[in-house]
């Protein structure tokens, strides 16, 4: 294959890599949601729309299935001081460098709902802005 459409498509997710970045740009958002450690629906909401505007649920992937399994996920970080490396593994799952581009995006959105932008949250975004925008 031409090296420079191998480049091209390096960072594009596939269908079997797929599922695995939408359930970690899911725990990213959720993080979001979490960190001044006050959820309203309104969040939730925010999140539940973009993934289903972005096309996120599937056949194989479902946000509203996986929404229990990310939170607990989300939570047990939070509550172990492992959000740095939450951080490294739902980056390292994000290959897509269409998906990566948008996350910030959707982060900002999902902090922005509640309009309350407390410094936790400024502090995530910023590392989020660091390693997907």
């Amino acid at each position: 294959m031409n090296q420079r459409l191998v480049d091209l498509y390096r960072h594009v997710a596939v269908h079997a890599t797929a599922d695995l970045e939408h359930e970690a740009a899911i725990e990213l958002l959720l993080l979001v949601m979490m960190a001044d450690r006050h959820i309203t629906e309104a969040e939730v909401e925010e999140i539940r729309n973009i993934s289903a505007e972005s096309g996120w649920d599937s056949d194989t992937f479902s946000f509203d299935q996986y929404l229990g399994v990310a939170s607990a996920r989300v939570r047990a970080a939070i509550s172990d001081h492992r959000v740095p490396a939450l951080l490294d593994h739902i980056d390292t799952r994000i290959t897509s460098s269409v998906l990566r581009s948008e996350l910030f995006s959707a982060a900002r959105d999902v902090a922005g709902v509640d309009r309350d932008l407390d410094s936790s949250e400024e502090s995530l975004l910023g590392q989020i802005a660091a390693r997907f925008d």
